[in-house]
């Protein structure tokens, strides 16, 4: 079951459950996160998505706004490469579709469409339709 977004909250407002703050010690990933789970997920660009949701981090809140953007553009792309947030979204573990498997279901009507993907991409495809 998919919840509902308010795109006006972040995802320490929708988790309930805010992150202290990074330490000094703390990698430029881990602060970027934290940063990014105090934002409104309504102004999360495709490439903060690809970032969060590459650490699965508010997949719940996440992945549906990352599905909104592959239909649309299925290679869209952050600072990475192209196809960057498909890629992000199709190696999550397979245990995070059991909670998101409406959403899965959807996944997988965008990928069986796409053609002439780069062989990386390709296999990640391949994988996640795999039974």
């Amino acid at each position: 079951m998919t919840r509902p977004l308010n795109r006006d909250r972040s995802l320490d407002e929708l988790e309930r459950a805010r992150w202290p703050a990074p330490s000094a010690d703390d990698t430029r990933l881990v602060t970027t996160a934290h940063a990014l789970r105090r934002r409104p997920i309504g102004e999360l660009t495709v490439e903060d998505m690809r970032l969060l949701i590459g650490q699965d981090i508010g997949l719940p809140y996440l992945v549906p706004l990352a599905l909104e953007v592959l239909r649309e553009n299925p290679m869209a792309e952050g600072d990475m490469y192209e196809g960057d947030l498909l890629s992000a979204v199709l190696t999550r573990n397979p245990s995070a579709w059991a909670e998101l498997s409406e959403l899965g279901r959807e996944l997988r009507v965008i990928v069986s469409k796409l053609t002439g993907l780069p062989p990386v991409l390709q296999q990640r495809v391949e994988r996640f339709l795999a039974p």
